[in-house]
């Protein structure tokens, strides 16, 4: 009876020893993990750029393009 009350002490120890580790660890790297804020604040400033000049050289050309559509459509009609 004695040998396994101490099994079950050890056992128990045990247990909690590597679940206050498992615990320790978990939240230790949700503390660490930020995210890449500064990359992705670059990727939506670079993107934002590409699109203003890409939209600053295409409007007139997309707006013909609608505007022929348009009148296409009405056409039809």
């Amino acid at each position: 009876m004695n040998n396994l009350l101490t099994k079950l002490v050890k056992a128990e120890i045990t247990f909690r020893a590597e679940l206050t580790r498992v615990h320790k660890n978990f939240y230790a790297n949700l503390r660490d993990d930020r995210g890449d804020v500064p990359g992705w604040v670059l990727v939506v400033l670079m993107t934002t750029g590409l699109v203003t000049a890409i939209w600053t050289i295409a409007a007139p050309r997309l707006t013909a393009i609608l505007k022929n559509s348009l009148d296409a459509m009405n056409g039809i009609r």
